[in-house]
């Protein structure tokens, strides 16, 4: 099962004290600055979780897997995500 905003914004409200609306504003404040700040270009560093890094793609050629077409496939930015070793030792039960 995944992990949902809902989910989180109860724990904030759990162990903050906060209330419901409270917390789930602190949430959505939280999302919308990494949100802007990947938008912006730049990358967000989180300390002892990752960093989420925005890249960018050049213009390449592909093609339709279904017709077989040869097309071009345009430049875009993606944004790729890199776990800390802290995160990685725990997740592999190491720390």
């Amino acid at each position: 099962m995944a992990l949902t905003k809902a989910d989180i914004v109860e724990s904030i409200y759990n162990h903050c004290g906060c209330s419901k609306t409270q917390s789930n504003a602190l949430l959505e404040s939280i999302l919308e600055t990494i949100k802007m700040t990947l938008v912006s270009g730049e990358d967000v560093l989180i300390s002892r979780f990752g960093k989420f890094c925005v890249k960018e793609k050049k213009e390449r050629r592909g093609r339709n897997p279904q017709t077989g077409d040869k097309l071009m496939i345009g430049a875009r930015r993606i944004i790729t995500f890199r776990c800390s070793i802290v995160l990685r030792d725990k997740i592999n039960g190491k720390g």
